[in-house]
């Protein structure tokens, strides 16, 4: 059984030119201690179907779908209460920019705190310990010192890594990763992917990964799901999709590759791909 299913879910989103369609029909299905990569272009829908999922979206987007389940449990027909129970414990996100992601009014001990507070029922001295331990396994220097501080005092690179401790603070079965790495420079996005990698078998969790980029791709998916303006053009697994990719979308897409490029011009996805009809 699937960890997560969803089947034709569909986003729109009211206007003021009217309603907007940012998904249409998406499947998606992720197993248990696999990672599911979803690629495109920007705006082509990849977040905002994630978002549905964790009942993030604002209220001015209508969200149906024909099957959302979660282990098994329908996602369509859960109350708030129950929903909450879910979203946060056993399945987390790690969102885009993660500096603007945490409130800069509180210090980062203070809110992953509140996570295993809400979650876990820790307090005091024993929410304290477990965020020291957090900090630690996703590699912040000085931990403790950390704790007490605020946003701004901390770089990009580690502000990822809060946010990470945060998503992780409850062990969920599976992890959302949107964009985890755009903020920040080469080195650091390396170091980020190779935490995300080891964390993921270490807590045997499911992994959706969000991204533009191939290259993140081909190191770290199982499977591979390619959007365009919120539909999904092809679905395989990583090695299939790399070797023979069947949409010309998807051949488009690694056409513009700096690796592939031929002659002095690089290669953008508009020169293989006319779009969909």
């Amino acid at each position: 059984m699937a960890l997560l299913k969803i089947r034709n879910l569909t986003v729109e989103f009211d206007t003021a030119q009217g309603p907007f369609r940012a998904v249409d029909g998406i499947d998606v299905e992720v197993e248990e201690r696999e990672v599911l990569a979803i690629v495109g272009e920007s705006g082509s829908g990849k977040s905002v179907s994630m978002l549905a999922v964790m009942g993030l979206l604002p209220p001015t987007a209508t969200i149906t779908a024909d099957e959302m389940t979660y282990d098994g449990r329908d996602m369509l027909k859960m109350s708030g209460r129950e929903r909450r129970q879910i979203i946060g414990r056993e399945i987390s996100m790690i969102f885009q920019e993660p500096i603007s992601s945490l409130n800069p009014s509180f210090t980062c001990g203070y809110q992953i705190e509140e996570v295993l507070e809400r979650h876990l029922g820790l307090k005091g001295k024993a929410a304290r310990k477990r965020a020291l331990e957090l900090f630690e396994s996703v590699g912040i220097p000085d931990p403790a010192r950390r704790l007490k501080s605020y946003p701004h005092q901390l770089s990009g690179g580690q502000c990822q890594r809060v946010m990470i401790a945060m998503a992780i603070a409850c062990k969920p079965r599976l992890l959302i990763a949107d964009e985890p790495t755009t903020a920040l420079d080469v080195t650091i996005q390396k170091q980020i992917l190779d935490l995300l990698m080891k964390l993921q078998e270490e807590y045997g969790m499911g992994l959706i990964m969000i991204t533009h980029d191939m290259g993140v791709v081909a190191e770290t998916a199982d499977r591979v799901s390619v959007q365009y303006k919120g539909r999904k053009m092809e679905e395989a697994d990583v090695l299939s999709l790399f070797e023979n990719p069947q949409h010309p979308y998807t051949r488009a897409l690694l056409a513009a590759l700096p690796e592939n490029a031929t002659g002095d011009r690089l290669l953008t996805v508009a020169d293989g791909w006319e779009g969909v009809q």
